[in-house]
């Protein structure tokens, strides 16, 4: 939901203060080029979408892991964590990396010198914890901070369950504090018990984004030390060796977005000896607190930090190993593998060790067993469908297509269970109905595209297919609003951006359709993928707002809002992604459109209301590639490679909006490879500049890739040839069967165009035309 460009900040990247372990199924220790801060800090203008920040989160997590344990300043953010705040009120358990609204941030906890003074639910500002990034290092599975009051934290963690080591001045007890209605969005009802060296609780909270949806979560802890004092809180009251409480909190964001005291709450406290350090194991659960018991003892057991840091470390090494990238700069490298690491964070396994999960409909269900000999499966959670069907999704699907199969599973599984209903932005359990269109349609019949076909395809197809046929409510929940009017008119009157979202949700159904062998299905959705014919108006060249009676307005301003989300008109135009041919056509050929585009992207990052392209916001990402349509791919080059180098870095600043998942990060990892999936569900990958001169790719199911470009260098920033599998070819695009079966590709760069690459008019891209 928005973004910035670069500013004069340098960050050093923080190394890791253990050694290096050596393992055979590692290739290189890549995690070494990545700053978890990337992200926290804002890069540039509040465009009025969440920020001018990535809105991520600096903390200990694995690999699509459920336990994402991170600070949380007061100054709040989408990802619990402001850069530029120096104040800590806790270290939550839950997170969401780089929205651009406020969620999770579950069960808090607080380390402080000395003993309990008033309740922390009054006196929250008394115990907040302020430091200096000079004392903060993070790295891929762990975090560290020493506060100015001489606390030192640290934070690893496992899939579902984590270690925290507090190391506490020795001049006064330790004291942590643990607040089971400190979610950042208020809690509805919450427990908690002290049950000797142990602490469990509960919470019931949600609100994303304003939703009304509410999910449950559990937490269980154990601790290395004896416990020397206890106690919980309630509001204003303190009640030293009670060893159970419940409440319930409101949110405590201010207007003017910090975190403060206002006076409701429940917690626990607990007073250590401050001779050593403590060591605090956690598991989580979304299931039950005997769920967050069997999560810890299954991944944490009685592993020390140190053990369970190193396994964090080489699970991250083994996803990085997946690709491995040579002849870039140091901060060309750590801007690399910053960015692949944000796109392993979202969606996380939602399912305890013994495979049960929440489902939508509130009740307890086991995740489908896996094949003899293959890996479990998982459900997957929290899904900003709007955002990543137009890169995160097809790079998860290329990369992991096991971790993609399951995504899909479990999309379609929270629809059934809700009969056939589909979200467009799902936190945890829950529906949001956060942003417009039908997009997990799109993701679905992308992971199709790619390979990663492991799920109930024809399940999901009956499903999507239902979904986006119901006019009106269901399970309290419209998944299509002004669904009766677009069925009958072809297009959403008065809104472009919902025609448009609607008829790529329309050509993802009809793509998986057709893999699936019913043409019926997929002539009928491929028709109404071209409803956005219906709104372009021949007197100004423009796609624009049209009434139901078929009238467009007597004015047009292309940098107008009016009809469209987070966006204008000229953003808004390109996104035919799945038929750009025929836009071009109505436009008046290949020339008018390369014009057009040539003045789009007189600015790279313009915001909404300037007609000027936005790529630090969703709706724009694929229109660099629209000139292999218009036989010109060397201007795609020089775009992709500017949005490289002006919106994206190393530092915290190094976004240029909200990540939203990973779809930004996505995009910056496609943009280095040299390749992008521009039509939402397919394969095809188009081509542009590398920004490294080897590439070694392995996806998960074996197939292996090599891009080879020695020449890479600003001072040669053009394709001149291009060989797939030392053939040569003359299109900047590869077909499907490339992704999916592996290959090689051979660039050759010059200071000049190649003269024959992609400029005929038989070698642009394919487009979905309206079926006979």
């Amino acid at each position: 939901m928005s973004r910035r460009r670069l500013v004069g900040i340098v960050v050093p990247l923080l190394l890791p203060l253990i050694p290096v372990v050596a393992h055979a199924e590692t290739v290189a220790d890549s995690s070494r080029y990545v700053n978890p801060f990337v992200g926290t800090q804002d890069g540039g203008p509040d465009f009025g979408h969440g920020g001018g920040a990535g809105m991520t989160f600096p903390g200990a997590v694995t690999p699509f892991g459920m336990m994402q344990w991170s600070p949380d300043t007061v100054r709040t953010a989408g990802g619990g964590y402001k850069y530029e705040d120096n104040r800590l009120y806790g270290f939550s358990m839950t997170h969401i990396s780089g929205p651009g609204c406020t969620g999770a941030q579950d069960f808090p906890v607080l380390p402080v010198s000395g003993i309990i003074g008033r309740s922390p639910a009054v006196d929250g500002a008394g115990y907040l914890q302020t430091f200096d990034h000079a004392n903060e290092q993070a790295n891929p599975g762990y975090y560290r901070v020493t506060t100015d009051s001489g606390v030192q934290t640290e934070l690893t963690a496992s899939t579902r369950a984590g270690v925290a080591r507090f190391t506490f001045p020795q001049d006064k007890p330790g004291t942590l504090l643990l607040d089971v209605t400190g979610s950042v969005n208020g809690v509805d009802d919450a427990e908690i018990t002290i049950d000797g060296n142990t602490v469990s609780g509960w919470a019931l909270t949600g609100g994303f984004c304003g939703a009304r949806t509410r999910y449950r979560v559990y937490f269980h802890a154990s601790f290395d030390r004896p416990i020397t004092a206890s106690g919980t809180w309630k509001d204003n009251v303190i009640k030293p060796g009670s060893t159970t409480a419940r409440g319930a909190a409101p949110t405590r964001r201010t207007n003017s977005g910090d975190i403060a005291s206002n006076g409701l709450g429940t917690g626990a406290f607990l007073q250590f000896d401050s001779a050593q350090p403590v060591q605090m194991r956690t598991g989580l659960s979304y299931v039950s607190l005997d769920g967050a018991r069997r999560n810890l003892a299954a991944e944490i057991g009685t592993k020390d930090f140190d053990t369970v840091r190193v396994d964090a470390r080489d699970a991250w090494r083994r996803r990085f190993d997946q690709v491995q990238v040579t002849g870039g700069d140091q901060d060309r490298l750590r801007t690399f593998y910053s960015a692949l690491y944000h796109v392993f964070l979202q969606p996380y396994i939602f399912d305890d060790v013994d495979g049960n999960y929440t489902g939508f409909d509130g009740k307890t269900h086991q995740v489908r067993p896996a094949a003899p000999g293959q890996p479990a499966h998982h459900y997957y959670a929290t899904f900003s469908g709007w955002d990543i069907y137009r890169s995160e999704a097809q790079l998860l699907a290329w990369l992991a297509p096991d971790v993609a199969s399951d995504i899909a599973q479990s999309m379609f599984d929270n629809a059934h269970v809700l009969g056939d209903v589909w979200d467009r932005w799902s936190h945890q359990n829950t529906i949001t109905g956060v942003m417009n269109g039908d997009p997990y349609h799109s993701v679905v019949a992308t992971a199709y595209a790619f390979g990663a076909d492991d799920f109930d395809a024809e399940g999901a197809l009956d499903s999507m297919v239902a979904g986006a046929e119901r006019v009106g409510e269901k399970a309290g929940y419209t998944e299509r609003p002004n669904n009766d009017e677009y069925q009958r008119l072809g297009w959403v009157p008065g809104q472009v951006s919902d025609t448009l979202e609607y008829n790529i949700a329309d050509f993802g159904i009809s793509q998986l359709a057709d893999r699936l062998g019913n043409r019926t299905v997929s002539d009928k959705f491929l028709r109404s993928a071209h409803g956005w014919q219906h709104l372009y108006n021949p007197l100004t060249g423009w796609l624009q707002p049209r009434s139901a009676e078929g009238f467009f307005g007597p004015l047009f301003d292309p940098a107008g809002t009016d009809g469209y989300v987070e966006g204008n008109g000229a953003q808004y135009h390109w996104m035919t992604f799945q038929d750009v041919r025929g836009l071009f056509d109505l436009m008046g050929g290949r020339a008018k459109a390369a014009g057009r585009l040539d003045t789009f992207f007189t600015q790279l990052n313009a915001g909404p209301h300037a007609p000027f392209a936005y790529l630090g916001n969703e709706p724009t990402l694929q229109t660099p590639w629209l000139y292999a349509w218009a036989g010109l791919p060397y201007r795609t080059q020089d775009v992709v490679r500017r949005a490289r180098t002006e919106l994206f870095g190393p530092t915290p600043n190094g976004l240029v909006g909200n990540d939203d998942l990973g779809t930004m990060s996505a995009w910056y990892v496609w943009a280095s490879l040299g390749l992008y999936p521009v039509i939402p569900g397919r394969a095809e990958l188009f081509v542009h500049t590398p920004a490294f001169s080897t590439v070694e790719i392995r996806r998960s199911s074996g197939e292996q890739f090599t891009i080879s470009a020695p020449e890479v260098d600003d001072a040669a920033p053009y394709i001149r040839t291009l060989q797939v599998n030392g053939e040569n070819t003359t299109k900047a695009w590869l077909p499907e069967s490339f992704a999916l079966s592996g290959g090689r590709l051979d660039f050759t760069l010059g200071t000049e165009p190649g003269p024959e690459f992609g400029t005929a008019e038989a070698d642009a891209p394919p487009s979905f035309g309206v079926p006979r």
